[in-house]
């Protein structure tokens, strides 16, 4: 049997069947790199104050790396009687160097070292988080530019509403995702602080420094609590609730396009590297990818309850039931960046169908909006406005007519305040070319929408 940590205090060892449920290596095992990186800077401290010799942190410091080299290698013993990432390596680390590798542990548990491991862990995370949503951002830009005077309809509740721009809309996209990138900006600020130092929850007597392993892994600053500092995964929950919100918009991203793909609409290409066959209707394309990213929304919620249910009834400071927060973590993060690199490759592939984007605001009385307008200008108040427009779609509906067709004496039954100018104003171009409002889908708003957003990106 093996010996545990604790073992002077107990006459039995861990039961076989309570050893297997209480691990934690099968998953917290990713975390070798940041384990490590961790011990290097608490042995290096420790020589430093003085309470290690630094013939034993070097040692120390080069069994690491041996260690770390083993288990790139995939030639590390990792043991489930050693429960985690912490034990499998301290224990690997003593056969290696003798009785001196226990010195590692000195003035810390693994309390304030798993907080360490998942921060240190989180923050390269969440930075090749932020570079994909940046990747994907300039390819919206470039798309908005490539199809700066593409018309599509404004759809609200899946009915054609408006004219706009194709790239105004593309642009929208590009609004949410700067919006995710700054909550991930912001939530790297909680997750960047120092825990290692604070013991089990109470501190250590030894006179330890940690400002200095602060600097040297690179935080900007440490935990002001103990106790608040093994109690918190306030920056795990951010950073699973940054992502559901970032999955929501790649969710809604991916439902556009699958829509648009549909032969009802038609309006885009998504390439046949990112859809798939169907194995009975030859005929089908799928848009897959779109729909898995929608799909895998689910998983990144379902993580966000789970760290909260895990949480919610907690004492302070350190509790067992802390070792279920990494699996929803790794997921999060496997899933959101394996959604982003597939959205990253798709935009790159596809092609959008202009004509028929074109051909579906030829329908559907889509400028109806521009001729409430019209009259309103013309002094006539909105609501009136509107209810003569609505008497006049009607007309137009029964006689098959869009509102273009209709001749001016025919818009004169209904308001004598319609002139020949009304046609400068129902036309597509005429539509969209008058939104000219702060954030509208006039063209030149568009234009500056784009110049805006390539400086935002140079200066990320």
């Amino acid at each position: 049997m093996i010996k545990k940590p604790w073992a002077g205090r107990f006459k039995k060892g861990t039961h076989k069947v309570a050893e297997k449920f209480s691990a934690s290596i099968d998953f917290d095992q990713r975390l070798y790199k940041e384990d490590i990186e961790g011990s290097i800077a608490h042995a290096t401290m420790l020589a430093n104050e003085g309470i290690i010799l630094k013939k034993e942190a070097d040692k120390i410091i080069k069994g690491l790396k041996q260690i770390e080299n083993e288990i790139k290698a995939g030639k590390f013993p990792f043991s489930v009687e050693f429960e985690d990432i912490h034990l499998n390596i301290e224990k690997r680390l003593i056969e290696k160097i003798g009785d001196v590798g226990g010195k590692i542990h000195t003035a810390r548990s693994r309390n304030d070292q798993i907080a360490l491991d998942m921060r240190l862990y989180l923050r390269k995370e969440i930075v090749e988080i932020t570079t994909l949503i940046e990747i994907i951002s300039g390819r919206l830009v470039e798309l908005s530019e490539k199809n700066i005077d593409a018309m599509i309809p404004l759809y609200t509740h899946v009915q054609r509403g408006q004219p706009i721009l194709l790239s105004h809309q593309l642009m929208a996209l590009y609004e949410m995702l700067k919006r995710d990138r700054a909550r991930y900006i912001d939530c790297l600020k909680r997750v960047n602080v120092m825990p290692l130092g604070a013991g089990a929850g109470a501190g250590t007597t030894f006179p330890i420094n940690r400002k200095l392993v602060a600097k040297l892994l690179d935080f900007p600053g440490v935990t002001d609590n103990s106790i608040d500092t093994v109690s918190d995964r306030d920056f795990i929950i951010e950073f699973i609730s940054t992502s559901a919100t970032l999955m929501m918009h790649l969710s809604r991203i991916s439902e556009e396009f699958v829509l648009w793909s549909t032969k009802e609409f038609d309006f885009v290409d998504l390439g046949d590297e990112f859809t798939t066959g169907s194995s009975i209707m030859p005929q089908k394309r799928n848009p897959d990818m779109a729909e898995l990213i929608r799909g895998k929304t689910g998983r990144v919620y379902g993580n966000q309850v789970t760290i909260l249910t895990i949480m919610k009834g907690l004492p302070f400071s350190y509790n067992r039931d802390m070792q279920e927060d990494k699996e929803p973590m790794f997921d999060t993060v496997d899933t959101v960046k394996a959604c982003l690199e597939v959205l990253s490759e798709m935009l790159n592939s596809i092609k959008f169908k202009h004509d028929n984007m074109k051909k579906a605001l030829n329908e559907g009385f889509i400028t109806a909006t521009d001729v409430a307008d019209y009259l309103s200008r013309k002094g006539l108040p909105f609501r009136q406005s509107h209810e003569v427009t609505g008497n006049i779609v009607s007309y137009a509906e029964e006689k098959g007519l869009e509102l273009m067709d209709l001749d001016i004496s025919e818009f004169r039954k209904f308001s004598k305040l319609f002139e020949e100018d009304l046609y400068n104003f129902i036309t597509l171009d005429g539509s969209i070319e008058s939104r000219k409002s702060h954030g509208g889908t006039a063209k030149k708003n568009v234009v500056k929408m784009i110049k805006l957003a390539k400086k935002e990106i140079a200066s990320w």
